[in-house]
């Protein structure tokens, strides 16, 4: 027995009991506990047990303990929890006399140490407390028992019956604090929650219920003694009332806690905006039982673990704003910060055509000139060391010089905070930072004229030295009822002080006018106005500008003013936000299945210039995956041939234009004849799918050979034509209509390097597809491949596998597409096109990605029989295929090409990777094969060259290692994973492949043997 108990006899009872009724013997370490004996039992063998000895005063909370472990032991034996051990004969309990008549259970140890003690707690241990109780509660859905049914105090569902006992609390503030809590929930919380789920709940997951392990995660929960069935949400409250302690931003842990459970276990509104309060409830009703068991056992030291704690931590809750902490938990938990909000802005949108103009209504569409006031903006400086009078000649200026009627500041900007009579730029730590309305600068006392009808709500005046002068709250009502307001700040004193509370403005009405400086802080003249959907109980002290952070629940408080204002500037800005914001925001917004490069540390990528990409803290990356940007990131030529011609005229084909024309004669001029039809279209994936519908006019056949581990593109037609998605997974096999032909891999296939006849021994398959086909009574419609295979792992083709394929196809009737998507536009540096270096003449010729330069175009090139056969008499159209935009796009990164010898430099570039390369392999035996052509490369690693093992996990690590310490970005490709993809921009450079060399060359020497 541990010495710190003092009870010898007790140890020796504790001892007879493991060994009588368990056959167990080691060292006993008691364990806090509030109604039972617990004990850490270790044996000599390491095992660990924790021994439990109940009071036998409750045998139904008992046994439901016993129930709800043999329930969960069958529905989720996957979770963290401790399972019950018989004993010797095989009974669930046993008896024992320590401290009096006690009921025994031995159960599972579980690994970890508790979360009051660990050091290692963070967010990830938030995240997974919460989904470790959304499946908890997920799978005790259907349990029920007669132990759960109880009166007890711990339910903080019944939190009303412990108004009888806050008189105990002997601190005054305290009590009150409590009591205040009470009351609310009485009278707001209870009757909401009464509509809410109700099932068994844990109910204890307090900080030293939960284990963490060494990494922070979540490692199990203990004591199932709370259990009660009560409201389903209580649980999050419980749970988030104890793991907030300590930490910098609580609503950020309760937020955050919420949002993993509702993950695994969705909740709806009303319980979303019901824990705040419920958090807050714990804390009374814990304040509550302590003192009345203190009175009742004030030796009892464990009921005082946890006070400190719970008043430090109601204190600073009681300092947050209640409604912004119900929008944050609504927020991560999926719903509108403010429910209302989005009916709001629809009203508003609907509506718009009828609003009054704020600002000098006879000017129907006013000049409008937006002022960057952001701490970085062009005038900040120049602001700072203005007095008053300064700063308003500035804005006249400013003003005149664009002939405009006034100026504004934009919605969404980060301010300069003015002080004094300079401006200051807020720091990086300020709270609030990020405007929430939009500032009109114009003359002092010019009239403001309310959008549409309401009511003075609210009025206050910040008349301190320096302060912002009057600030009005107009009240307003949607037609389903919803209110809302539109704030009008800086106002004059006189104009303010003929307004009273609840007087009724008509729409249109110019019910107050703009202060002078003087009274406004000595900012220049103007009128800050703001919507608010929720005036946070701040009323006309409702703040301006909101929390950086924050701000998709500061945008749902105060939507864009836009929508007001109607201005023919913009009159907002999109505020930049953090990685992890933006990763929550795509899997909440966009499809799931759309992946995030690097994934375990994803980059905010906000600028890209030639092979580089630019971060958002301006790290250059070089991008050696990108062969989109094929002439180089943000090239210049080709962004302004976009401006261009974007400020001329964007419209569809159907009319006609120079640029169409004359960049169909450039592209088919780049092949030979008989291909000189162009058709265009917006994406690789769509110019293959209009291939398979040409091929098919033109045969009359249905069927499709493709090569094995192909991809051609994301709609279902290319899908269906795709083995590397359709025998993937999440794939539904191969389409009757598709035949697939073996791989042509001379490094791994049947038919390797040195086989002078490998390309026509490979074709074969293509034959024997075709028989396939005959045999069916059936003939090919195309024959699909690329030049260079690149999801098959940048595989170059044998000679004359295609010159032979082709030969078998078109013998059947079929025709042949080079599918040119990925490698084409003088990449390969040998030729313009890769199914050039096989020397053959495809039927159809698909394109996409490079041909403009990351502007969502694409292109078909075929004969003009194949042309005519589709020509049918059903009209084809595509809204934005060669555009006029798009066509000077195209024809600027074809003089690109051309001007700047790119596919000669992607030649002579790729040689020195590929030698350099090569030169490592003698070095490191982990590179297998160096194959490409150009700067389309694969390096492929294996752990032994004879056997051909796949390193696809030394690959990542080469991936993760030359991202992280290197900042070059790579990829992987092939069948296994295991082949280094190289296809960077085409101005990739002689220095950065000597770069990437070294890099490479130091990393694969830190990879473990």
């Amino acid at each position: 027995m541990d010495a710190r108990d003092g009870f010898d006899h007790e140890g020796e009872a504790i001892g007879a009991l493991l060994r009588d009724s368990y056959g167990l013997a080691g060292d006993v370490t008691a364990l806090p506990g509030e109604h039972d004996l617990n004990y850490r039992v270790r044996t000599a063998d390491g095992a660990t047990f924790l021994l439990k000895l109940h009071a036998p005063g409750a045998p139904q909370e008992l046994a439901m303990q016993m129930a709800v472990l043999d329930h969960l032991a069958h529905t989720a034996p996957h979770l963290p929890l401790s399972r019950a051990l018989p004993d010797r004969n095989g009974a669930a309990l046993a008896t024992a006399r320590i401290r009096g008549e006690r009921i025994a259970r031995l159960l599972t140890w579980l690994p970890g140490e508790v979360w009051s003690r660990s050091g290692a707690r963070g967010d990830e241990s938030v995240e997974t407390l919460g989904r470790l109780l959304g499946e908890l509660d997920r799978s005790l859905e259907g349990f029920s028992h007669a132990g759960a049914s109880r009166h007890y105090g711990w339910d903080i569902g019944r939190a009303d019956m412990h108004l009888e006992n806050v008189g105990l609390i002997e601190d005054v503030e305290r009590r009150e604090a409590a009591r205040a809590i009470l009351e609310r929930f009485a009278a707001a919380v209870l009757p909401r929650l009464r509509t809410c789920p109700r099932q068994v709940i844990h109910n204890d997951a307090n900080d030293y219920n939960v284990l963490l392990d060494d990494q922070g995660r979540v490692s199990g929960l203990l004591d199932f003694g709370d259990m009660v069935e009560t409201w389903r949400v209580i649980e999050i409250a419980v749970a988030g009332a104890y793991a907030l302690i300590g930490t910098a931003d609580p609503i950020e842990t309760i937020a955050r806690l919420a949002a993993a459970y509702h993950a695994v276990n969705p909740i709806g509104e009303v319980e979303a905006e019901l824990i705040f309060d419920l958090v807050c409830t714990r804390y009374a009703v814990s304040m509550c039982m302590a003192a009345r068991q203190i009175r009742d056992n004030p030796e009892n030291t464990y009921l005082l673990v946890s006070q400190e704690d719970v008043w430090r931590e109601l204190q600073r809750l009681q300092r947050e704003n209640r409604s912004v902490a119900i929008a944050r938990i609504r927020d991560a938990c999926g719903f509108s910060p403010i429910a209302h909000a989005p009916r709001v802005e629809r009203w508003l949108e609907r509506n718009a055509h009828e609003f009054s103009p704020i600002v000098r209504p006879g000017i129907a569409r006013p000049k409008v000139l937006a002022l960057d006031l952001t701490a970085h903006g062009p005038d900040a400086q120049a602001w700072a060391t203005l007095d008053a009078a300064g700063a308003e000649a500035l804005v006249d200026q400013r003003i005149a010089e664009h002939g405009a009627d006034f100026a504004i500041g934009l919605y969404g900007e980060d301010r300069v905070i003015y002080k004094g009579d300079a401006f200051e730029t807020a720091s990086p730590g300020a709270r609030r930072t990020v405007h929430l309305g939009v500032d009109i600068f114009a003359p002092a006392h010019e009239p403001v004229h309310a959008p549409f009808e309401g009511k003075v709500a609210f009025i206050y005046d910040d008349a301190v030295p320096f302060g912002f002068g009057p600030t009005v709250l107009l009240e307003h009502a949607t037609d389903e009822g919803d209110v809302f307001w539109t704030l009008y700040g800086h106002l004059s004193r006189d104009s303010v002080a003929k307004l009273s509370i609840g007087q009724a403005i008509a729409g249109g009405e110019a019910f107050c006018a703009f202060g002078a400086a003087s009274e406004n802080g000595n900012w220049s003249p103007h009128l800050h106005f703001q919507i608010v959907t929720d005036h946070l109980g701040l009323e006309a002290r409702m703040h301006g500008v909101g929390v950086r952070s924050q701000w998709q629940v500061w945008r749902a408080i105060s939507p864009d003013p836009s929508v007001i204002l109607g201005y023919s500037v913009p009159a907002s800005v999109i505020v930049a936000r953090d990685k992890p914001f933006l990763v929550r925001e795509r899997q909440r917004r966009i499809g799931r299945s759309l992946s995030i490069a690097y994934s375990d540390a994803p980059l905010k990528i906000v600028g890209g210039e030639g092979a580089y990409l630019i971060d958002e803290d301006g790290t250059r990356w070089l991008d050696m995956v990108n062969n989109v940007c094929h002439v180089g990131h943000c090239h210049p030529r080709v962004v302004k041939a976009a401006q261009v011609q974007m400020a001329r005229l964007n419209t569809n084909s159907r009319y006609l234009h120079d640029s169409l024309v004359e960049y169909s004669r450039r592209l088919a001029a780049l092949f030979p004849d008989p291909l000189n039809v162009c058709f265009f279209v917006n994406s690789g994936s769509e110019a293959n799918d209009l291939a398979i519908r040409l091929a098919r006019a033109y045969t009359g056949n249905r069927d499709i050979i493709t090569v094995d581990h192909a991809y051609h593109g994301h709609l279902s037609s290319l899908i269906d034509v795709s083995p590397y998605k359709f025998a993937g997974k999440g794939g539904e096999g191969r389409p009757a209509h598709v035949r697939v032909a073996e791989m042509p891999d001379l490094y791994r296939g049947r038919f390797r390097y040195g086989d002078e006849s490998a390309g026509r021994k490979y074709a074969e398959d293509v034959r024997n597809q075709v028989a396939a086909l005959a045999a069916d009574g059936r003939r090919p419609a195309l024959f699909f491949s690329e030049g260079i295979l690149g999801t098959g792992g940048q595989l170059t083709l044998p000679a004359d596998y295609l010159k032979e394929a082709y030969a078998h196809v078109r013998a059947a009737g079929g025709l042949c597409l080079a599918d040119e998507v990925q490698v084409g536009f003088g990449r390969v540096g040998s030729h313009f096109w890769a199914h050039e270096i096989q020397g053959v003449v495809p039927d159809i010729v698909t394109m996409g990605k490079p041909i403009g330069n990351g502007h969502p175009m694409a292109a078909v090139v075929t004969t003009e029989a194949v042309a005519a056969a589709f020509a049918n008499g059903m009209e084809y159209f595509n809204t934005f295929g060669g555009n006029p935009v798009s066509a000077e796009i195209g024809l600027a990164v074809l003089d690109v090409i051309r001007d700047e010898r790119l596919m000669h430099h992607c030649r002579v570039v790729g040689e020195r990777l590929m030698d350099g390369a090569r030169e490592l392999a003698t070095r490191h035996p982990i590179i297998g094969d160096v194959r490409g052509h150009g700067l389309f490369i694969g390096i492929e690693l294996v752990r032994d060259r004879e056997t051909l093992e796949p390193a696809a996990r030394e690959l990542d690590l080469v991936i993760a290692e030359m991202k992280q310490r290197h900042r070059i970005l790579l990829s992987s490709e092939g069948p296994h994973h295991n082949v280094l993809k190289i296809k960077p921009p085409a101005p990739f450079s002689t220095e950065d492949c000597d770069y990437f060399l070294n890099a490479l060359d130091d990393t694969l020497a830190r990879l473990s043997p």
